[in-house]
């Protein structure tokens, strides 16, 4: 059974719905929810100093390997959300981490998944490992290894 972290895990990282981010029925299109994810990283990896001047230095010099997605309760209409992160799995060039796109005090999850990267070296372009900075970070978003996390649903998230 799967399950998401509450709120007390990981980061929330506040998003605005615009008009241009909505389909013909008032519902933000489904594009649109891997691409918050991205910025969303992008936001939270330069608030810790990663990324360097032009944000694609060191840890921040990575390809997305996976990306997996379930929706679970449109976003409808103007507004805020949040994108909520945490990292699952922090291997040696590679990095597994949840998020859930959701209301804006991270109650109703909209849609939730999974995002896999590998950091490569920027002259090779082949896997090298994250810096003990990027660990450091890691650390402060991981989710705990534990089975009482709250069940993944259609409905409020705790």
């Amino acid at each position: 059974m799967n399950h998401l972290p509450s709120t007390d895990v990981g980061v929330l990282v506040p998003v605005d719905v615009h008009f241009d981010d909505l389909d013909p029925m008032g519902m933000l299109h489904n594009s649109r929810y891997q691409v918050w994810v991205e910025r969303a990283w992008v936001e939270f990896g330069r608030g810790q100093g990663l990324g360097g001047a032009s944000g694609f230095e060191g840890d921040a010099f990575q390809v997305v390997k996976a990306f997996a997605i379930t929706y679970d309760v449109p976003v409808m209409g103007l507004g805020q959300c949040a994108v909520h992160l945490w990292m699952e799995r922090l291997g040696s060039a590679s990095a597994t981490a949840g998020y859930r796109v959701c209301s804006d005090e991270g109650r109703t999850t909209h849609a939730h998944g999974t995002r896999t990267v590998v950091r490569l070296d920027s002259t090779t372009l082949r896997p090298t490992p994250w810096s003990d900075r990027a660990r450091e970070v890691s650390r402060t978003i991981e989710r705990p290894k534990s089975s009482d996390q709250p069940q993944v649903g259609t409905g409020p998230a705790s």
